[in-house]
C-alpha cells in the first residue's frame, strides 16, 4: 500500500494580495482628507437643501404665496404695542420753531417706530435756521423725543434784502420785520458782513466803554468795517487788526473825552498816521482862531 504523499508547504493555490490597489488606496487617502470631509458632511447636506429650495421655488406662485407670508408676519411683529409710537415731545424750542418741527415732521400717530427714518428726520429739523443741533430718540412709553438746541441771535444784519437775525457765527436764525423788535442787538450792515460776524463781535466786545454810543457797524467794500456812533460820529476801521485799532481810538477817548468834542470822524486805516476830522461848523471856527492869532503876529 502506497503512503499518501502530502504536498510540500509553500505550494499550492495562492492567496490574495490582501494590499490594496492602486487606485482604492488613493481614494482612501482623498477620503481621508479633512477638506474632501467637510465638504461630504457639510457641503452635500447644503448642496441637497439648495436644489430642493430651487425646485420647490421654481414655481411662480408658490414663490408670491411666501412672499405674502413673510410679509404678514413682519407686519404682525412690527404692528406690536411695544414698537408703537404714539407721541411727540419737543423740548428746547421755542413755540415758533416747535411749530416749524412738527409742519416739517408730519407723522400720523400711532405709527410703528419702525417705518421712522430718525437719521432722515434728523436732517429736516437741522435744516431749520433757528436750529443748530437736534437730537431724535424714541423713548419708553411710545414717545419721540426731539431735543433741539436753537442758535441765539447775536446781530441784527441788514441784508440786501431786508433785516435778518444771525448768530454769533453769522448763520442765519430768521428773519426781522422792525429794528426796534431787537434794539437788544448790535447792527451789521453791508454786503458780506455775515461772513466775518466774529470779527464783529470781537470789535462789539472791544468797545465796551463806549457801547452806549453805537449804533453798529457797515462792512465797507467787504474789506473791512465803520463803526457808527450817535450824532452821526464815524470811526473807520483798517482791514488788519481792526481790534487794536478800535482799542487806541477807545484809550484815547477815555483819555481826552474824544467824542465829547465835535468830532464827526476818526480815520484809522492807516494806524500809524490817525486821522480826526471835526464838525464844518467847528473846523471853520478853529481856522479863523487859527487866522487871527497869525495876524496878530
Amino acid at each position: 500500500m502506497t503512503a499518501p504523499t502530502t504536498a510540500p508547504r509553500g505550494r499550492g493555490r495562492a492567496r490574495p494580495d490582501p494590499a490594496p490597489s492602486r487606485l482604492a488606496y488613493r481614494m482612501q487617502r482623498l477620503a481621508l482628507t479633512p477638506s474632501v470631509r467637510r465638504g461630504f458632511t457639510f457641503g452635500m447636506p447644503l448642496f441637497a437643501v439648495a436644489l430642493i429650495g430651487t425646485l420647490a421655488f421654481a414655481d411662480r406662485d408658490r414663490r408670491d404665496a411666501v412672499r405674502v407670508w413673510v410679509n404678514d408676519v413682519k407686519a404682525d411683529f412690527q404692528s406690536r404695542d411695544a414698537f408703537m409710537v404714539k407721541s411727540m415731545a419737543i423740548d428746547g424750542a421755542s413755540d415758533g420753531v416747535a411749530a416749524a418741527i412738527r409742519g416739517i415732521v408730519p407723522l400720523a400717530f400711532p405709527v410703528s417706530s419702525f417705518e421712522m427714518d430718525l437719521r432722515e428726520m434728523q436732517a429736516r429739523v437741522m435744516g431749520l435756521d433757528a436750529v443748530e443741533d437736534a437730537d431724535l430718540r424714541v423713548k419708553p412709553g411710545g414717545v419721540l423725543e426731539i431735543r433741539v438746541a436753537e442758535r441765539v441771535p447775536a446781530f441784527v444784519w441788514r441784508a440786501p434784502d431786508g433785516l435778518q437775525l444771525v448768530d454769533a457765527t453769522g448763520q442765519r436764525v430768521a428773519g426781522l420785520t422792525a429794528r426796534a423788535d431787537r434794539a437788544d442787538l448790535p447792527l451789521i450792515s453791508g454786503l458780506g458782513a455775515d461772513r466775518v460776524a466774529e470779527e464783529a463781535g470781537r470789535l462789539i466786545r472791544a468797545s465796551r466803554p463806549v457801547a452806549a454810543r453805537i449804533r453798529g457797524l457797515q462792512r465797507i467794500g467787504e474789506r473791512r468795517w465803520d463803526m457808527i456812533l450817535a450824532d452821526g460820529q464815524k470811526i473807520k476801521l483798517p482791514e488788519k487788526d481792526p481790534v487794536r485799532a478800535l482799542e487806541q481810538v477807545i484809550a484815547v477817548d477815555e483819555a481826552q473825552d474824544l467824542f465829547a468834542r465835535d468830532v464827526v470822524l476818526v480815520d484809522m486805516r492807516n494806524p500809524r498816521r490817525p486821522t480826526v476830522r471835526l464838525a464844518p461848523e467847528t473846523a471853520r471856527a478853529l481856522r479863523q482862531v487859527k487866522l487871527t492869532e497869525l495876524g496878530d503876529d
